[in-house]
């Protein structure tokens, strides 16, 4: 591993601490920025200093922050992040939905000489970079951009500025912020993203951009935003070469386990020496490969999950998120649901199941963001507001009972 990985394993890692996972924050639509409390220009004035320590031009300086106004409602959105308690089965279905399916299948048609050429050069499934494209960022919807996002330097500008606990982190990427406009990869115009600054296709930290990114269309530049090419081919080789991604396996299979089987990790061949199964039936491809059994809620289904599974954990850790990605992967590319049910579970939603819990929530007074078929932060709080009110369970869980209370009256 090189120091650009180590890096990037860092600024991963700070990216799902500072920004609470980006992808969520797609239902967050840019607001107006509040008044800056008074000192911001002698300490924007001030902060010159810095940036031209870090290589900083003046010219990009000025033209970038000269006139900037903080953006203060970030500290809002820092304090009041939505908590939601989803169980398994409602985590994966709000990620592997209608909607993402078949915009996957979408920009999978407009890109497929795109993702053949990334598979050639470094094995990565299509699957699995569809799904992370389409879990972070809509598949770089220019929608989402404009509608959900905000403008990346008044927000790193305020957090550089005032937040004190972590003022060297977030100044450290408001310089790099203004190193990508330097080298002429974006334009501050361009540049949206989340409220901490993650942006882009891949909805990465500036920093990890400058040190992950890479030239990949060959057109001189890393381009953040526009084509998708530099964005992903920049993640597969992460997954590659931090994520140990191996070429021509699957991530894992659904299987049927009998009672008492042991855990751990052996080849698929040893799994079913022991009777493990695939839930479909057929053989496991690769035999002499070697899987790790797991089994995420009791009396729910079983997997066995090979090394690339582990690729994906290494881009965000939870296993929830990483079971999500790579089972959307599937399901894009024509695989069917989960066979096993999760206790408890329903059937996720179609879009238009979607719309109408929307259209519903937004005429009974409950403001969704939006009637487009997406479930982010704004619909799930106005699905939590209307169960508090009517008295279900309030998870914030778009499904299949909310449906039916609303279409109750």
């Amino acid at each position: 591993m090189d120091d650009s990985d180590s890096r990037m394993t860092m600024t991963r890692r700070s990216l799902l601490q500072a920004a609470a996972g980006a992808g969520a924050l797609l239902a967050a639509p840019a607001t107006a920025f509040a008044a800056a409390p008074a000192g911001f220009d002698a300490w924007r004035d001030g902060f010159e200093a810095k940036a031209r320590a870090r290589g900083i031009s003046d010219q990009t300086y000025r033209s970038v922050m000269g006139r900037i106004e903080p953006d203060m409602s970030v500290f809002a959105k820092m304090r009041n992040q939505p908590e939601f308690h989803e169980q398994v089965w409602q985590y994966i279905n709000r990620r592997v939905s209608d909607w993402r399916l078949i915009a996957g299948k979408e920009a999978l048609r407009k890109n497929q000489s795109l993702f053949a050429r990334i598979e050639q050069d470094f094995g990565v499934e299509r699957g699995t970079l569809l799904a992370l494209w389409g879990v972070e960022s809509a598949y770089g919807d220019p929608l989402v951009q404009q509608n959900h996002m905000r403008p990346v330097f008044p927000s790193l500008a305020a957090l550089a500025w005032h937040e004190p606990r972590r003022r060297a982190y977030w100044e450290t990427e408001l310089i790099n912020a203004l190193k990508i406009v330097q080298r002429g990869w974006s334009t501050p115009a361009e540049m949206r993203g989340s409220w901490a600054g993650a942006m882009g296709h891949t909805q990465w930290m500036p920093e990890v951009w400058l040190n992950v990114g890479f030239d990949y269309d060959g057109d001189g530049r890393v381009s953040p935003f526009g084509k998708p090419d530099d964005a992903l081919g920049s993640t597969a080789r992460y997954l590659v070469k931090r994520g140990k991604y191996h070429r021509n396996e699957h991530w894992g299979f659904e299987v049927r386990v009998p009672s008492g089987a042991s855990d751990g990790s052996r080849s698929y061949a040893a799994w079913s020496s022991a009777g493990v199964t695939r839930a479909d039936g057929r053989p496991f491809p690769q035999p002499n490969a070697t899987a790790k059994l797991w089994t995420p809620v009791q009396g729910g289904p079983s997997f066995l999950l090979g090394p690339n599974f582990y690729s994906v954990r290494s881009y965000n850790p939870s296993m929830n998120y990483a079971l999500a990605i790579c089972h959307l992967g599937d399901r894009i590319l024509g695989a069917g649901p989960f066979i096993q049910p999760f206790p408890g579970s329903e059937r996720a939603l179609t879009l238009a199941e979607v719309q109408e819990v929307q259209t519903r929530l937004t005429k009974a007074g409950f403001d969704t963001g939006g009637t487009d078929g997406r479930v982010g932060n704004d619909t799930m709080k106005a699905v939590k507001d209307f169960q508090q009110k009517v008295g279900l369970p309030a998870d914030g869980y778009a499904g299949l009972k909310v449906l039916a209370r609303l279409r109750g009256g």
